[in-house]
């Protein structure tokens, strides 16, 4: 299974992002496919998750109303639209996957991408 994180980049408070995940190796329609996101100094948290199959998704507290998760299954890519970004969601964002449950615990997924960086400024 390969995940390719994609979209990163620097941006104003206020502004916003998309971010991908391109997915490959294996039918992912039994999947959950995350987003996570790492600060310096910080652990790695749990932000957004969706599952394959019926698309119900799961947020985090910090990011409800303002990050929406989606997939495109012809694509097997999973997005991440983040709106009116705050300084407080600069990290890196990792995208993950793993079968059937979505779990907040980033030690229960399986595969995971290489992170995208995301800056906000002030």
């Amino acid at each position: 299974v390969q995940l390719q994180a994609s979209g990163g980049g620097l941006v104003q408070a206020g502004g916003s992002l998309r971010l991908s995940c391109a997915a490959a190796g294996r039918t992912f329609s039994r999947y959950v496919m995350a987003w996570f996101r790492q600060a310096p100094g910080k652990e790695r948290e749990f932000v957004t998750a969706i599952r394959w199959s019926g698309g119900s998704t799961v947020y985090a507290d910090s990011v409800k109303g303002r990050f929406t998760i989606s997939r495109d299954n012809a694509k097997n890519t999973v997005y991440l639209q983040m709106n009116s970004l705050k300084p407080e969601d600069t990290a890196v964002y990792y995208c993950a996957a793993r079968a059937y449950t979505v779990v907040v615990d980033s030690r229960e997924y399986d595969y995971w991408g290489q992170g995208t960086q995301v800056t906000v400024s002030s």
